[in-house]
């Protein structure tokens, strides 16, 4: 199938990876960026949307219709944000863009990057995983052709990346190590992505995919679909 992909958070490290494996794939006919600021790419594949406010995009509804998947990295950490900040960016936001999306696309596969340790009972102890579990499981409602929450640990970012944490760029050589002792952990950025393109293509059994879950679909047809970018 020719994947049309709207992705959004492609400022980030994880939406940026996610756009160079869109824009290398084979498979991938167009992609859109939904963004509130420059990525800084051009690509003949690629277009951007600019635009402020995500939980109101009637104004753009026309250059958003026409697609057959979400990749939606967008997020925020949690720390220095007050509970009801949180909420709005992580739930009211997300389920937002994923409500139009649907509306305007009924036939869309939408991918949520949430993260180890997202409480899907939404009981726990943890505001910041009680709040990505409400939202996984309100977007698991939604009637999509396909879902899917996608939850990384530590990941590597691909070769260059503009869009990395500090915190990785420190740690990265230890890259192997950190894939040798803690695998259920550990993935790239480079399996993120075709996990999440070959979900689109092929499915998955699972709904909520942990991190070794990710690896194994990613490796379910990378080499076929792969070319030079």
């Amino acid at each position: 199938m020719k994947i049309k992909a709207i992705i959004t958070g492609a400022t980030g490290m994880l939406g940026e990876g996610v756009l160079l494996e869109c824009l290398r794939d084979a498979d991938v006919e167009s992609v859109l960026l939904l963004s509130r600021q420059p990525s800084g790419y051009a690509h003949p594949k690629l277009r951007e949307l600019l635009h402020a406010d995500f939980q109101h995009l009637q104004a753009v509804e026309s250059q958003l219709a026409g697609y057959n998947a979400c990749f939606y990295c967008a997020g925020v950490s949690a720390v220095g944000r007050s509970p009801a900040e949180y909420e709005r960016i992580t739930f009211d936001t997300t389920l937002a863009v994923a409500q139009t999306l649907l509306r305007l696309n009924p036939d869309l596969a939408f991918i949520y990057v949430t993260g180890a340790g997202t409480d899907s009972s939404e009981q726990g102890r943890s505001h910041w995983a009680r709040t990505k579990g409400r939202t996984e499981n309100a977007l698991l409602r939604l009637p999509f052709r396909q879902a899917y929450m996608f939850r990384p640990g530590f990941v590597r970012a691909t070769p260059g990346q503009r869009n990395v944490l500090k915190l990785y760029k420190y740690v990265s050589w230890l890259y192997p190590l950190f894939r040798r002792l803690g695998s259920n952990y550990v993935s790239t950025m480079a399996e993120l992505g075709q996990a999440m393109l070959n979900a689109v293509r092929g499915g998955y059994p699972k709904r909520v995919l942990e991190v070794p879950d990710i690896v194994t679909l990613a490796r379910a047809q990378t080499a076929a679909h792969s070319t030079p970018s």
